[in-house]
């Protein structure tokens, strides 16, 4: 009877209700049918991929006219009405415009609604989203719109979740906002990232969110926050997740949190928050997840994070924590990441760290961590990743950091660790970094029986032992295989050999024993990319086998003893991009075959290399890096440089070259070193640089360029240059003041951590590193790499004159400053001493007048300091620095006097400028003393002379024509470490 009844039931439910029955009865209401073929219609499908997007069926591909909209991919109708009532287009590889007549716009019913990552050609975020009252669900994340978000959003007050992101020209008004937040009463999703809020105070959030109870997830990321965020940081009663990523321009302290029963993921990461982390936010005692990577916090790691008995990932990163890490990590018994890189932690790692069972993660590289790591560890049992390099870790490498199961990265490199290595157990291995450290003996035999391995760096330690290098080909992985800096190491290719590398691509042996090289078959390694050879003493022509390595990308053979290369009728290079022959013995000139090339980075210097510097090489429109400096070429330079010139380095220091600077030169936007220092170009100041925007080092050296640089009045002359040196040459007039005050990259120091990965000034296509030769300590000093804090201006030896502009004293990050050997006058502006950032700093051998500014006793980093052979009078300033200088640096200044100068200083020494019988080593001081006494006998002896002229004894008791003083190089004082001493010490 119960059967009956049900059956009875359910046949009358699909009576009732046919659209129940099965989905494919579902009859599509046709004027939604009509909308969605017009919208698809207005669209076209593109093949580029989105990362961001996995590969799916095209779901446009099923709409097609007299179907069923119903069963579409993508559309989901009412079962009722046949309406559609969803629309999932996500990552559907559409492009096209949105207008506002769209029949989009047509389906009024729809209560979810997905566009994301289609391409919509910055068309509007148009008002009529808001005629969309049912939505529930709204993604448009991905898609350029452009403009204000239309006040018409608010009016979605069914809304739970909103996705907005990552449309970059699309902004909010507070006011909309605020609409939005108040009318959608039940949003619990808010997803905003990448949009522009930057006319939004974030303080006013507090007040924005603050009716909002349904709020679960709040992000947004990159969204142009800016301000000092004082107010309790949105914390609403349900929310769970708050990321706020990316707003550089938020500062202040951390800001509040209340939250501390809802909050459970928590990220601040890439903002300008500074000081410790507050105390209250160990009360956050259900965070999964806490990143605060990439601020300016400062001071230790408190311990009361410990509290926070939840955390999974913690993420302190890119900070400047100091001091020890808190020897409590063990009692969060869940943590599975935790990231302490890039800070200031200092002392031996604590043990707890290595308890902790849970651990997946664990990063502390770029530390100053030190000692040893403990023996026996009871934790780590699901370790993947340990990074630790770039500290002072010594000692052993103990023997579980290489028998971990489960461990597939392990970077140990940049540290101190010594003794040789324990065998090598962690099967799972997939990178071992191990380089750059004091390693010793053999290689383990156990290292060739990783089948995962991908990456072995062993380089730049003290390995010694024959190696087959048969042996690494069992590493079948293999990827990158670095063993270069190991004198003591030999590697023996045996002709008999069976190598097969068959996805090798980076094989760096440079500076090792090569035993057979010659009969290393290339052929084995069909996908070598990067190849290092330098420094093994390799000698006669370049070998043949480089017209067979078709996979070749780069080459570095630099720093051998190679003489010749053969002359290829066809491009000897291959599909190279980028080779380095520097310091070898080439000799002769550079063969047109080598422009049929596509080449990023050529680097030929210091060898023997002559002739003329083709000019087809200046139009190689790939060519960033050209570096031909220390070799023989002579004639001009070249004098078209293509308009589409993609140049970041041009290096031509040291050869013959003559005639003018070509203004082609100025199509090179992207210039970022320019060395044309040392030869013999005959021309006018470039002022048509000015322009480039990145050019940080501009050397024009030692040439024969000559008249004044004139002040062309335009806006942000040379804003990023950081080394302006045009020494030895012939310039005149008044120093280039406009310059001077506009060098704005040189008024902002730059703090770079010891043993940073971007402390000089590089190319980031190739490991290529700008070299720069400049003047310090009457020494010429090649700067193998370029700190990017290094600013220095080297006018001397030329013809200025005039005054030194106040202005020089705004450029506060620089380290060298040379104007000796030039024709200025007047007193050394006090603003000198606000360049305390200055180590060196040389006015020599002009016609300075006035006292030595007392300012200079602020120059704190002073080292070199050169005031010689001026017109300097009064009392050498006393303190700090200025106590270290000796009589050299001050000396051919007769008005000068105290320490460390012989003549003492007296009550009138404090006078501005010398008379002129001061000048000439004569004054009125000796008169004054013996004038009571020898007033007569004065008078008359001047009387006796008036009349019968100066007799030759009184020429030898009162002295005649001043002695001439030999002119000495000065010698000055060095103390303190720093860059300019690092640099005499490469010298």
């Amino acid at each position: 009877m119960r059967l009956f009844l049900f059956s009875l039931f359910l046949l009358l439910l699909l009576f009732l209700f046919p659209s129940f029955s099965s989905s494919s009865n579902l009859s599509c209401h046709p004027e939604d049918s009509y909308a969605l073929l017009q919208f698809k219609s207005s669209f076209t499908i593109y093949t580029g991929y989105d990362y961001d997007c996995h590969e799916q069926p095209q779901k446009t591909a099923t709409w097609k006219n007299g179907t069923d909209c119903c069963s579409w991919l993508g559309v989901t109708c009412d079962i009722v009405s046949g309406h559609v009532i969803g629309l999932n287009l996500g990552c559907e590889s559409l492009q096209g415009e949105i207008h506002p007549n769209t029949s989009l716009f047509h389906l009024s019913h729809l209560q979810s609604l997905n566009l994301s990552h289609i391409d919509v050609f910055y068309s509007n975020l148009h008002a009529q989203f808001g005629g969309f009252r049912s939505l529930v669900s709204l993604d448009l994340s991905s898609c350029q719109f452009q403009g204000e978000v239309p006040p018409q959003i608010s009016h979605l007050s069914k809304l739970t979740s909103l996705y907005l992101s990552n449309n970059y020209q699309l902004s909010w008004k507070e006011t909309t906002l605020k609409r939005l937040v108040q009318n959608a009463t039940i949003l619990k999703e808010l997803f905003l990232d990448d949009t522009n809020m930057s006319s939004i105070n974030p303080n006013l959030l507090n007040l924005i969110f603050n009716q909002s109870s349904s709020l679960v997830r709040v992000s947004l990321q990159s969204a142009g926050l800016s301000g000092n965020w004082k107010n309790n940081i949105l914390c609403l009663p349900s929310i769970q997740e708050l990321d706020m990523f990316g707003n550089e321009d938020l500062e202040g302290q951390l800001p509040e949190l209340s939250c501390s029963t809802s909050l459970r993921i928590l990220d601040l990461s890439y903002c300008q928050f500074n000081g410790p982390i507050p105390l209250y936010f160990s009360n956050l005692t259900y965070l999964t997840s806490l990143r605060l990577v990439k601020n300016r916090l400062n001071g230790s790691i408190p311990s009361s994070l410990s509290n926070i008995q939840h955390l999974i990932n913690l993420d302190l990163s890119s900070n400047s924590f100091s001091g020890q890490i808190p020897d409590v990590f063990d009692s969060l018994t869940k943590l599975q990441e935790l990231r302490l890189d890039h800070n200031r932690l200092q002392g031996q790692i604590p043990p707890s760290l290595f308890n902790i069972s849970p651990l997946v993660y664990l990063y502390c590289s770029y530390n100053k961590l030190k000692g040893p790591l403990p023996n026996r560890i009871t934790g780590l049992k699901n370790l993947g990743y340990l990074i630790l390099n770039n500290n002072l870790l010594s000692g052993k490498i103990p023997s579980w950091c290489l028998s971990l199961s489960y461990l597939e990265r392990l970077d140990l490199s940049n540290n101190q660790f010594t003794e040789t290595m324990s065998a090598v157990s962690s099967y799972s291995l997939r990178k071992l970094k191990l380089c750059s450290n004091k390693l010793q003996g053999d290689i383990p035999e156990s290292m060739f029986n990783l089948p995962n391995l991908n990456t072995l760096c062993l380089s730049s330690n003290n390995l010694s032992g024959v190696v087959s290098f048969q042996h690494f080909s069992k590493l079948q992985n293999l990827v990158s295989l670095s063993l270069s800096y190991n004198s003591q190491l030999s590697l023996n290719f045996e002709s008999n050999a069976n190598y097969n590398f068959p996805v090798l691509s980076l094989l760096e042996l440079s500076s090792v024993g090569l035993i057979g090289f010659s009969k290393l078959p290339l052929g084995k390694f069909p996908r070598l990319a990067y190849l290092a050879l330098s420094n093994n003493k390799l000698y006669g022509r370049l070998p043949n086998w480089l017209r067979k390595t078709d996979s070749l990308e780069y080459l570095d053979l630099s720093h051998n003893l190679f003489t010749s290369m053969d002359r290829f009728s066809r491009n000897p290079w291959g599909y190279l991009f980028g080779l380095d022959l520097s310091f070898n013995l080439l000799g002769g000139d550079i063969s047109l075959s080598i422009c049929n090339t596509t080449f990023d980075f050529l680097n030929l210097a210091h060898n023997r290399l002559t002739g003329i510097i083709p000019q087809c090489l200046t139009n190689l429109s790939s060519l960033q890096v050209l570096d031909l400096q220390m070799n023989n070429f002579n004639g001009t330079l070249p004098s078209t440089f293509s308009k589409d010139c993609d140049l970041h380095t041009l290096n031509f220091n040291g050869n013959q070259l003559n005639g003018i600077l070509p203004k082609s030169l100025s199509n090179c936007i992207h210039m970022e070193v320019l060395n044309l220092g040392n030869n013999r170009i005959e021309d006018h100041f470039p002022n048509w640089l000015q322009t480039l925007p990145y050019l940080e080092v501009l050397v024009l050296r030692d040439n024969k360029l000559h008249g004044p640089i004139a002040n062309i009045n335009i806006n942000h002359p040379f804003p990023s240059l950081i080394i302006f040196d045009i020494s030895r040459n012939n310039f005149s007039g008044p120093l280039p003041k406009v310059y001077i005050q506009n060098f704005e990259a040189m008024k902002n120091i730059i703090q770079v951590e010891e043993g940073s990965s971007s402390q000089y000034i590089e190319t980031n296509e190739v490991t290529y590193h700008d070299s720069v030769t400049i003047t310090v300590k009457g020494n010429i000093i090649v700067m193998e790499k370029i700190p990017i804090n290094f600013v220095n201006i080297d006018l001397s030896q030329n013809n200025f004159e005039g005054d030194i502009p106040n202005v020089i004293g705004e450029l506060q990050a620089l380290k060298g400053l040379n104007l000796s050997h030039n024709r200025l006058t007047g007193p050394i502006p006090q603003s000198i001493g606000n360049l305390t950032n200055m180590e060196s700093l040389d006015l020599s051998s002009n016609s300075l007048t006035g006292v030595i500014p007392a300012e200079f006793t602020n120059l704190g980093s002073l080292e070199v300091l050169n005031l010689s052979h001026n017109h300097l009078v009064g009392e050498i300033p006393r303190g700090n620095q200025l106590n270290t200088f000796s009589n050299d640096s001050y000396e051919g200044n007769s008005g000068l006097c105290g320490f460390p100068m012989s003549m003492k200083c007296g009550p009138n020494h404090h006078s501005p400028t010398p008379s002129p019988e001061e000048k000439f080593g004569f004054g009125w001081k000796p008169v004054a003393i013996g004038y009571g006494c020898g007033f007569v006998f004065g008078i008359g002896l001047g009387y006796c002379m008036f009349l019968i002229g100066r007799p030759r004894w009184l020429v030898i008791i009162f002295g005649g024509q001043p002695k001439r003083r030999v002119k000495r190089r000065a010698r000055v004082r060095r103390t303190q470490s720093s860059t300019v001493n690092q640099m005499v010490q490469m010298s």
